[in-house]
């Protein structure tokens, strides 16, 4: 099983990584993919991703929380490190209106020169959203962003927005929120076939039931497969298989 998107760098791991490491590939977890959240934090995961190079996967990106009056200055970091370095792909980016707008411009200038990243280098994004699917959708519409491919990581969207990104070629990342009680998510992509899904923890956030409260770890990716196989009523079998093909898929696209 392939986790496609855990914060494997964060302190919570730091302490004792080999120990979560080897938790982690006895579950089953065969990769774990690093999405970046600012230039402070690209330390940690380039150094993890240098360390394991052929279990965990580095993306560098600019998350949208994270984008304040100095984001030009931050954008300028990465795109050095980008330009030196090997990546799976550009992320975490994208638009998140939950917490605050103060920044909500900067925001989308941040996403829009982050997809001309990948774009210019053939890679594909990892979007975070929140609170901003319009905005998203009508972003990733433009004739400019037509080529570009990807996953919509923890997809929060309703039904129409989960047919709408997946027509436009993205996969929607499912992780422990299928398993919360009162959570809509499987209405909202029970149409959406498998192939267009991919399993992702968030790590070391959204932990699963029963661990819900917990720190999150990759560990936990095939507790998320089982859920989707109850819910799509196949196989546990069937749901790693398509979901790792369409894993793979991406990682061909950047030619990792």
């Amino acid at each position: 099983m392939i986790d496609t998107h855990a914060h494997l760098y964060d302190v919570h791991f730091q302490e004792d990584i080999i120990f979560h490491l080897k938790e982690i590939q006895n579950a089953g977890v065969t990769e774990v993919w690093l999405p970046n959240c600012d230039s402070e934090s690209w330390v940690d995961l380039k150094k993890l991703s240098e360390n394991h190079p052929d279990f965990v996967l580095p993306m560098i990106g600019l998350h949208p929380t994270y984008v304040k009056e100095n984001y030009l200055e931050e954008l300028a970091v990465l795109k050095k490190e980008l330009d030196n370095k090997k990546m799976l792909a550009i992320g975490e980016i994208g638009l998140d209106y939950y917490w605050d707008t103060t920044f909500a411009d900067q925001q989308m200038d941040a996403f829009k020169q982050q997809c001309h990243w990948a774009l210019d280098l053939g890679l594909w994004v990892d979007i975070h959203c929140r609170k901003a699917y319009a905005d998203l959708i009508k972003t990733l519409k433009l004739p400019e962003f037509s080529p570009l491919g990807g996953i919509i990581h923890c997809f929060a969207g309703d039904a129409r927005e989960a047919k709408v990104l997946t027509d436009l070629g993205y996969y929607l990342g499912i992780g422990g929120v299928i398993t919360y009680k009162n959570t809509t998510l499987f209405e909202d992509i029970k149409d959406i076939p498998l192939s267009r899904i991919v399993l992702e923890t968030d790590a070391p956030y959204l932990s699963p039931v029963p661990f819900r409260g917990k720190p999150n770890s990759p560990k936990n990716i095939p507790i998320i497969a089982q859920k989707l196989a109850d819910l799509y009523e196949v196989s546990l079998d069937h749901v790693v298989s398509q979901t790792n093909e369409n894993a793979q898929q991406l990682k061909t696209i950047s030619g990792y």
